[in-house]
Protein backbone atom coordinates (compact mmCIF):
# COMPACT_ATOMS: atom_id res chain seq x y z
CA UNK A 1 0.00 0.00 0.00
CA UNK A 2 2.17 2.68 -1.12
CA UNK A 3 1.82 6.41 -0.17
CA UNK A 4 3.33 9.62 0.54
CA UNK A 5 1.72 12.33 2.93
CA UNK A 6 4.61 15.14 1.71
CA UNK A 7 5.37 16.35 -1.28
CA UNK A 8 6.62 19.48 -3.07
CA UNK A 9 6.71 20.19 -7.11
CA UNK A 10 9.17 22.85 -8.57
CA UNK A 11 5.94 24.42 -10.31
CA UNK A 12 5.22 25.87 -6.92
CA UNK A 13 8.31 25.81 -4.48
CA UNK A 14 11.40 27.42 -5.13
CA UNK A 15 13.38 24.51 -3.61
CA UNK A 16 11.57 21.65 -5.70
CA UNK A 17 11.51 20.51 -9.34
CA UNK A 18 9.03 19.22 -11.77
CA UNK A 19 5.19 20.13 -12.12
CA UNK A 20 2.36 19.18 -10.13
CA UNK A 21 1.10 16.86 -12.53
CA UNK A 22 4.39 15.24 -13.46
CA UNK A 23 4.37 14.21 -9.60
CA UNK A 24 1.14 13.06 -9.85
CA UNK A 25 1.82 10.81 -12.80
CA UNK A 26 5.00 9.88 -11.44
CA UNK A 27 2.88 8.36 -8.19
CA UNK A 28 0.66 6.89 -10.43
CA UNK A 29 3.10 4.95 -12.69
CA UNK A 30 4.86 3.71 -9.40
CA UNK A 31 1.52 2.31 -8.52
CA UNK A 32 0.71 4.62 -5.48
CA UNK A 33 -2.36 4.55 -3.81
CA UNK A 34 -2.69 7.36 -1.58
CA UNK A 35 -0.59 10.65 -2.71
CA UNK A 36 -0.58 14.22 -0.62
CA UNK A 37 -0.10 17.50 -2.08
CA UNK A 38 1.36 19.57 0.21
CA UNK A 39 2.72 22.93 -0.87
CA UNK A 40 4.22 25.35 1.30
CA UNK A 41 2.01 27.37 2.77
CA UNK A 42 2.45 31.69 1.76
CA UNK A 43 4.58 33.58 4.16
CA UNK A 44 4.53 37.47 5.43
CA UNK A 45 6.89 39.37 3.28
CA UNK A 46 9.47 39.16 6.24
CA UNK A 47 9.52 35.63 6.42
CA UNK A 48 10.80 35.24 2.78
CA UNK A 49 14.17 32.92 1.92
CA UNK A 50 16.68 34.38 0.31
CA UNK A 51 16.06 32.26 -2.88
CA UNK A 52 12.34 33.74 -3.12
CA UNK A 53 13.77 36.94 -2.37
CA UNK A 54 16.63 37.12 -4.98
CA UNK A 55 13.39 35.70 -7.83
CA UNK A 56 12.12 38.78 -6.71
CA UNK A 57 8.99 36.89 -4.67
CA UNK A 58 7.02 39.12 -2.38
CA UNK A 59 4.41 38.10 0.33
CA UNK A 60 1.40 38.89 -2.24
CA UNK A 61 2.93 36.74 -5.30
CA UNK A 62 3.74 33.95 -2.47
CA UNK A 63 0.04 33.83 -1.61
CA UNK A 64 -1.25 34.31 -5.89
CA UNK A 65 1.17 31.24 -6.30
CA UNK A 66 -0.45 29.33 -3.80
CA UNK A 67 -3.88 30.07 -5.15
CA UNK A 68 -3.00 28.64 -8.42
CA UNK A 69 -1.02 25.59 -6.57
CA UNK A 70 -4.47 25.06 -4.73
CA UNK A 71 -6.61 24.83 -8.26
CA UNK A 72 -4.45 23.11 -10.01
CA UNK A 73 -4.48 20.71 -6.97
CA UNK A 74 -8.32 20.28 -7.46
CA UNK A 75 -8.06 19.51 -11.70
CA UNK A 76 -5.43 16.90 -10.63
CA UNK A 77 -7.45 14.94 -8.26
CA UNK A 78 -10.30 14.93 -10.41
CA UNK A 79 -8.57 14.05 -13.38
CA UNK A 80 -6.75 11.13 -11.51
CA UNK A 81 -9.65 9.80 -9.03
CA UNK A 82 -10.01 6.58 -10.71
CA UNK A 83 -5.97 6.23 -10.48
CA UNK A 84 -5.10 7.55 -7.22
CA UNK A 85 -6.49 8.70 -4.33
CA UNK A 86 -5.30 12.31 -4.24
CA UNK A 87 -5.56 14.28 -1.33
CA UNK A 88 -5.24 18.22 -1.26
CA UNK A 89 -3.29 19.89 1.67
CA UNK A 90 -0.61 22.39 2.59
CA UNK A 91 3.14 22.30 4.65
CA UNK A 92 2.34 24.81 7.13
CA UNK A 93 5.45 27.02 8.71
CA UNK A 94 5.03 27.56 12.57
CA UNK A 95 7.59 30.63 12.93
CA UNK A 96 6.17 32.69 15.67
CA UNK A 97 3.10 32.86 18.06
CA UNK A 98 1.26 34.98 15.54
CA UNK A 99 1.90 32.45 12.79
CA UNK A 100 -2.00 30.64 14.48
CA UNK A 101 -4.07 33.28 12.96
CA UNK A 102 -2.33 33.63 9.80
CA UNK A 103 -2.53 29.78 9.52
CA UNK A 104 -6.44 29.99 10.76
CA UNK A 105 -7.05 32.36 7.77
CA UNK A 106 -5.94 30.22 5.22
CA UNK A 107 -7.36 27.27 6.53
CA UNK A 108 -10.59 29.09 6.35
CA UNK A 109 -9.95 30.01 2.50
CA UNK A 110 -8.98 27.29 1.01
CA UNK A 111 -10.76 23.55 2.05
CA UNK A 112 -7.52 20.93 3.16
CA UNK A 113 -7.81 17.31 3.71
CA UNK A 114 -4.65 17.70 5.46
CA UNK A 115 -1.78 19.50 6.96
CA UNK A 116 1.79 19.03 7.32
CA UNK A 117 2.80 20.80 11.12
CA UNK A 118 6.55 22.10 10.37
CA UNK A 119 9.17 24.13 12.21
CA UNK A 120 11.69 25.69 9.61
CA UNK A 121 12.46 28.73 11.46
CA UNK A 122 14.22 29.79 14.97
CA UNK A 123 14.17 33.03 16.23
CA UNK A 124 12.31 33.70 13.00
CA UNK A 125 15.65 33.00 11.16
CA UNK A 126 15.33 30.19 8.94
CA UNK A 127 17.28 27.01 10.23
CA UNK A 128 17.35 24.58 6.96
CA UNK A 129 18.80 27.15 4.09
CA UNK A 130 22.36 27.32 5.42
CA UNK A 131 25.11 27.44 7.71
CA UNK A 132 25.27 31.29 8.83
CA UNK A 133 21.68 31.67 9.34
CA UNK A 134 21.48 28.59 11.62
CA UNK A 135 24.91 30.04 13.59
CA UNK A 136 22.74 33.64 13.88
CA UNK A 137 19.77 31.45 15.11
CA UNK A 138 22.46 29.66 17.37
CA UNK A 139 24.02 32.80 18.80
CA UNK A 140 20.39 34.34 19.68
CA UNK A 141 19.84 31.20 21.81
CA UNK A 142 23.34 31.38 23.72
CA UNK A 143 26.18 30.22 21.06
CA UNK A 144 25.80 26.59 21.75
CA UNK A 145 24.08 23.68 19.68
CA UNK A 146 22.11 22.20 23.09
CA UNK A 147 20.65 25.83 23.37
CA UNK A 148 19.48 25.99 20.11
CA UNK A 149 17.85 22.66 20.04
CA UNK A 150 15.97 23.02 23.48
CA UNK A 151 14.79 26.43 21.26
CA UNK A 152 13.57 24.40 18.05
CA UNK A 153 11.78 21.77 20.34
CA UNK A 154 10.27 24.36 22.53
CA UNK A 155 8.60 25.93 19.53
CA UNK A 156 7.67 22.53 18.09
CA UNK A 157 5.90 21.67 21.14
CA UNK A 158 4.28 25.55 20.38
CA UNK A 159 3.17 24.52 16.72
CA UNK A 160 1.83 21.22 18.63
CA UNK A 161 -0.26 22.38 21.32
CA UNK A 162 -2.02 25.42 19.32
CA UNK A 163 -3.07 23.21 16.10
CA UNK A 164 -2.47 19.53 16.74
CA UNK A 165 -1.39 18.69 13.20
CA UNK A 166 -2.14 15.12 11.74
CA UNK A 167 1.52 14.69 10.23
CA UNK A 168 4.22 16.53 11.66
CA UNK A 169 7.00 17.28 9.33
CA UNK A 170 10.49 16.13 9.37
CA UNK A 171 10.88 16.05 13.27
CA UNK A 172 14.14 17.02 13.93
CA UNK A 173 14.73 19.01 10.82
CA UNK A 174 17.49 21.63 13.31
CA UNK A 175 20.19 19.26 12.82
CA UNK A 176 20.23 20.02 8.92
CA UNK A 177 22.27 22.78 8.46
CA UNK A 178 24.36 22.57 11.51
CA UNK A 179 28.40 20.66 11.98
CA UNK A 180 27.76 17.56 12.81
CA UNK A 181 24.17 16.48 11.62
CA UNK A 182 24.86 12.83 12.47
CA UNK A 183 24.94 13.60 16.42
CA UNK A 184 23.18 12.27 19.35
CA UNK A 185 20.48 14.04 20.67
CA UNK A 186 20.43 11.31 23.83
CA UNK A 187 23.50 13.18 24.94
CA UNK A 188 22.07 16.32 25.58
CA UNK A 189 19.67 16.19 28.99
CA UNK A 190 17.71 18.78 28.17
CA UNK A 191 17.20 18.28 24.39
CA UNK A 192 16.87 14.55 24.92
CA UNK A 193 13.85 15.67 27.49
CA UNK A 194 12.07 18.11 25.16
CA UNK A 195 12.40 15.31 22.28
CA UNK A 196 10.55 12.96 24.24
CA UNK A 197 7.80 15.51 25.61
CA UNK A 198 7.04 16.35 22.02
CA UNK A 199 6.49 12.64 21.11
CA UNK A 200 4.22 11.89 23.62
CA UNK A 201 2.21 15.03 23.29
CA UNK A 202 1.97 14.23 19.67
CA UNK A 203 1.25 10.30 20.61
CA UNK A 204 -1.58 12.03 22.81
CA UNK A 205 -3.75 13.81 20.18
CA UNK A 206 -2.94 11.15 17.55
CA UNK A 207 -0.19 12.71 15.32
CA UNK A 208 1.78 10.79 12.85
CA UNK A 209 5.25 11.41 12.14
CA UNK A 210 6.42 11.78 8.76
CA UNK A 211 9.07 9.11 7.91
CA UNK A 212 11.14 11.89 5.60
CA UNK A 213 14.17 10.88 3.06
CA UNK A 214 14.89 13.62 2.08
CA UNK A 215 18.03 13.98 4.71
CA UNK A 216 19.54 11.23 2.43
CA UNK A 217 19.52 13.34 -0.35
CA UNK A 218 20.87 15.87 1.55
CA UNK A 219 23.86 13.98 2.44
CA UNK A 220 22.84 13.06 6.19
CA UNK A 221 23.10 9.48 7.41
CA UNK A 222 19.79 9.16 8.66
CA UNK A 223 16.15 9.89 7.85
CA UNK A 224 14.31 12.30 9.72
CA UNK A 225 13.55 11.34 12.24
CA UNK A 226 17.06 9.45 13.57
CA UNK A 227 17.23 6.33 14.40
CA UNK A 228 17.71 7.06 18.47
CA UNK A 229 14.48 9.17 17.79
CA UNK A 230 13.07 6.35 16.02
CA UNK A 231 13.36 3.54 18.64
CA UNK A 232 11.90 5.89 21.87
CA UNK A 233 9.10 6.61 19.54
CA UNK A 234 7.52 3.97 18.03
CA UNK A 235 5.93 3.05 21.03
CA UNK A 236 4.38 6.29 20.96
CA UNK A 237 3.97 7.18 17.38
CA UNK A 238 2.51 6.23 14.37
CA UNK A 239 4.70 6.90 11.00
CA UNK A 240 4.24 7.64 7.16
CA UNK A 241 5.87 8.40 4.47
Amino acid sequence: MPFSYHSHSGEFCAHAQNTLEEIVTAAVRKKMQTFALTEHMPRDQQDLYPEEIDAGYSDKKLLHIFGDYYNEALRLQKTYASELNILIGTEIDWIRPSSKKFIENLFSTFQFQLFVGSVHHVHSIPIDFNAEMVGEARRISGGSNERLFEDYFDLQLDMLESLKPPIVGHFDLIRLKTEDPDLSFARMEGVWQRIRRNLAFTAGYGGILELNSAALRKGLKEPYPNAEISKVSHMTYRACK
